[in-house]
């Protein structure tokens, strides 16, 4: 039997299981990979919010990275929570020993119920630091707004927004539209060449949208450690996650936005 492409998540943990590693590795494995991890913040959080968070030593950040790097064979890489300069700076250390792995970051500036993980210090440093040596970045409206400095308030602004930081950092970028008006949900996709492209879809009514994004983008991840060039990993991956939250649109978890993926 041939081994399942190994995609290394690094990212915080969610109590809740909603989002986060929990919420990436039951993508990842359910999309024909094999999860490894790296957990970068401990959160105690459910679906009404999160509660408080630690961040995990930078070292310990770095030891877990090199551990699974060491043992398995990597096929692709994505970035979560992110909590701090001095993790990033050690992040981006270890993923330099991997050039050719392909890696997707979702730039986590803060939770949905208002807790900051970055600060301007942080945000330098995962502009200036991590972005260049990524295959792609998935900002929604308010992370391209804040990572880029312009406010983003429509589907034009987003892309905008999207050709500003693909032009600065030389990575491709998706700006998701899941904080936009309407009937429908466009992304647009930036490639480092510049060139703009939008997907589109209905914007799906559902309680369950707590992880989106990590949904989205550990899909990407274990596209492209399939082979995938980047334009069908989006598409496939935008699909399961349409998927998903039509499937789910009808279960109740309790307090709050349930999971986007619950597996």
């Amino acid at each position: 039997m041939k081994a399942r492409p190994c995609v290394l998540t690094i990212a915080g943990s969610d109590s809740g299981g909603g989002a986060g590693q929990q919420a990436d590795a039951r993508t990842i494995q359910a999309l024909g990979g094999y999860a490894v991890t790296a957990v970068t913040a401990i959160t105690a959080q459910n679906g009404a919010g999160l509660t408080a968070w630690k961040a995990v030593a930078p070292g310990l950040i770095a030891a877990q990275i090199r551990a699974v790097s060491e043992g398995y064979a990597l096929a692709a890489l994505k970035t979560g929570l992110l909590p701090g300069p001095a993790a990033i700076r050690a992040i981006i250390a270890e993923i330099r020993r991997h050039p050719r792995l392909p890696l997707v970051v979702d730039p986590v500036l803060g939770s949905t119920s208002g807790t900051r993980f970055l600060r301007e210090a942080g945000r330098r440093e995962l502009r200036e630091g991590l972005f260049p040596l990524a295959t792609l970045v998935t900002p929604n409206w308010p992370e391209a707004a804040e990572l880029g400095g312009h406010p983003v308030r429509s589907s034009t602004e987003a892309a905008e927004a999207g050709l500003r930081l693909a032009e600065r950092f030389g990575c491709a970028v998706l700006v998701k539209g899941g904080h936009g008006p309407g009937p429908l949900c466009r992304d647009w996709l930036v490639t480092r060449t510049g060139a703009l492209r939008a997907f589109e879809g209905p914007r799906i009514p559902t309680p369950n949208t707590h992880g989106t994004g990590c949904v989205l983008s550990a899909a990407i991840a274990t596209g492209l450690a399939q082979g995938l060039d980047l334009e069908a990993a989006v598409a496939n991956a935008r699909r399961f996650l349409q998927r998903q939250l039509t499937a789910g649109r009808r279960t109740r978890w309790g307090l709050g936005a349930g999971p986007a993926f619950a597996g």
